[in-house]
């Protein structure tokens, strides 16, 4: 039972894991954030129009995308051949790098588009390998039974970077443009110490009889014959993906509530602060019924509050419907998480993990573009509600064609039936 599951932060390996997700997202979303401000202002600098400068910021999203969609079949398993700590310690390392360019190039005034997308190219290859590596090692760090209460602990070490980040980063920025990636890269090598602090942990056991590609392509097929981890990477990916408003903050900030980016930091803070919440609810009191239905339910306020965001004009309101969005998103991604971990033999998460990283790129940052480009077309309000709406259509889809996910009434494989389909 969880309640006699010994606590994660009891265990050492778990909070130099902690640590070192919280000061990298700390960094991560810092960066993205005046990344996404830079991109906007240089376009709007060289006189194109908001709905011109909106494509610019799409185009973040797909460059992200882009080598993270190519890697997917290797990051996953190479997350499972060779050790999770070594992956995540090259990646923070090519991050600070990452972190250092753009802080050089902002101080002396030559950061341009080339240089922000190039940078945003070698995030997407960061995030590709760090993704699956992180997922899967989390589970090594504490017993099975913590599991739940580790995954809502992690998500509070995610989330909280998200909430701070945005704003550190907004408010340095305010302050020295260049200080948002001094501090990045700061944060990073404190990421990176934590990653080298945590002692061995224990390894999957690999079928090295089978061939690397067939190995490969197991991840895939795995998801693809398991209905309920499929509904769930799936519900997230087509949500997210048609419901990216965040992609179009610094719209909202400079053109339609012209708040600057003292407001900025506020708008990219107010998601992240309601999944913080969230998640640190969830740390305290792990859900334990019904975990489908709730997880639908969540999806659903999740593009009511999206819609509820475009349409505003007050930044009041826009901040309350951004912190629901976040609470929703959080909700939603805690029971995916729990049910695809707890669902994945240790020997799979790596690859399985690859391919839930990639869906979740395609809504976060494919997502991006996508709102990037429908804002160029019909413009940014009007590409925020359709998206709310298109979410709220999707899961209203999935409730029909998913039962897998009504009928999740908990977190463990064995206690409910419908489980494994053919596919």
């Amino acid at each position: 039972m969880a309640s006699a599951a010994p606590h994660p932060f009891r265990i050492a390996n778990f909070r130099y894991y902690w640590t070192a997700r919280l000061t990298a997202t700390l960094a991560q979303t810092a960066m993205m954030l005046i990344i996404g401000w830079q991109v906007y202002n240089i376009a709007r600098a060289d006189g194109l129009g908001i709905a011109a400068a909106s494509a610019r910021l799409g185009l973040i999203g797909l460059i992200q995308f882009l080598p993270l969609f190519a890697l997917t079949p290797v990051t996953g398993w190479v997350a499972d051949r060779i050790d999770r700590r070594h992956i995540a310690r090259s990646t923070i390392a090519l991050q600070i790098l990452c972190a250092a360019v753009l802080g050089f190039a902002t101080r002396a005034g030559t950061v341009d588009l080339f240089i922000l997308y190039s940078v945003a190219f070698l995030l997407g290859i960061a995030r590709a390998f760090s993704g699956p590596a992180l997922s899967a090692l989390a589970p090594n760090l504490v017993p099975r039974e913590s599991l739940p209460n580790a995954i809502a602990l992690s998500s509070i070490s995610w989330q909280a970077g998200m909430v701070a980040g945005p704003g550190l980063g907004g408010y340095l920025y305010a302050w020295l443009p260049e200080a948002s990636y001094i501090g990045a890269a700061m944060l990073f090598s404190v990421s990176l110490l934590c990653l080298f602090l945590i002692g061995p942990v224990p390894r999957p056991e690999i079928d090295r009889s089978r061939h690397p590609i067939r190995q490969m392509v197991d991840g895939l097929a795995y998801v693809r014959t398991n209905r309920l981890v499929l509904a769930a990477i799936t519900l997230d990916l087509f949500a997210v993906f048609l419901a990216g408003a965040t992609a179009l903050l610094p719209v909202y900030a400079r053109d339609i509530l012209r708040v600057g980016p003292e407001g900025l930091a506020q708008l990219g803070a107010a998601p992240a602060l309601g999944a913080t919440l969230t998640a640190l609810l969830f740390s305290f009191r792990p859900l334990k019924t019904d975990v489908g239905t709730k997880m639908l339910g969540a999806v659903i306020v999740f593009g009511v509050a999206t819609i509820a965001f475009g349409f505003s004009t007050w930044m009041p309101l826009s901040l309350a419907a951004l912190f629901v969005v976040g609470a929703s998103d959080m909700f939603s991604v805690y029971v995916r998480q729990s049910l695809i971990q707890l669902s994945t033999p240790d020997s799979m998460r790596g690859r399985v993990g690859a391919v839930s990283q990639l869906t979740i790129s395609a809504s976060n940052e494919l997502g991006e573009a996508e709102s990037g480009f429908l804002a160029a077309l019909i413009g940014p309000v009007a590409a925020v509600v359709a998206g709310g709406a298109g979410a709220i259509a999707v899961t209203l889809l999935w409730m029909r064609w998913y039962p897998e996910l009504r009928q999740a009434r908990t977190f463990d494989p064995s206690a409910d039936s419908p489980r494994k389909g053919t596919g």
